[in-house]
């Protein structure tokens, strides 16, 4: 499937829009999540036959843009119950439900194994309303021992330490605007845009 297309499929994606501001449900738009896969299949981690899992799932839009490029199976992990009827329904609208297994768990709560899998995808919370909430996915991923690609805040330094620090590889490869709709009080304005950055992690 051509970018473009696959952009325009992942823009018509229901939204999550009950969103609970301690969890910084911030959804990515069909533009971004379409270029960051795109990405992955340059760097030869998202490929036909693959299996992936999204942390932190929302909607969806990473994971169904990863099977509609031809993986065979997304995990697709959400702690937000009323998330999870959203994704359900974006799988549903697409037929992918064979392809599709959804687990509602809280990460931070939970050791969650993803062993059959290949890469970890996740755009975790940035740690804006909770200091340290993405150190659960960012620890999930160390203890399952996959290769990663993980959207945060361009700013970020931790993620570099935290996995050199373990011995793995760690590359940041690119930055995007990420645009912030006023989903939250603290929004004064009825967008925003921030700068998104792009980091892959292998214990490779």
């Amino acid at each position: 499937m051509k970018i473009r297309k696959l952009a325009m499929n992942l823009s018509n994606l229901e939204q999550h829009h009950l969103k609970n501001v301690d969890l910084e449900q911030y959804s990515i738009d069909g533009d971004l999540a379409a270029k960051w896969l795109s990405d992955l299949i340059a760097f030869g981690d998202l490929k036909k036959g693959c299996k992936v899992s999204d942390l932190g799932a929302g909607n969806g839009i990473l994971g169904i843009g990863a099977l509609l490029l031809g993986a065979e199976k997304v995990i697709f992990i959400e702690s937000d119950s009323k998330a999870c009827e959203v994704l359900n329904n974006n799988i549903s609208l697409l037929g992918l439900q064979s392809r599709s297994e959804v687990r509602n768990l809280h990460i931070e709560q939970s050791n969650i194994p993803v062993l059959d899998t290949d890469i970890i995808i996740t755009n975790p919370p940035w740690g804006r309303q909770k200091e340290k909430a993405d150190k659960p996915f960012l620890q999930s991923i160390l203890s399952n021992y996959k290769t990663a690609h993980i959207l945060h805040n361009y700013r970020a330094t931790h993620i570099s330490s935290f996995f050199q620090n373990k011995g793995w590889t760690v590359e940041k490869y690119g930055e995007a605007d990420f645009s912030l709709p006023a989903t939250y009080n603290h929004h004064n304005r009825q967008r925003d845009i921030t700068r998104a950055g792009f980091w892959r992690v292998s214990p490779d």
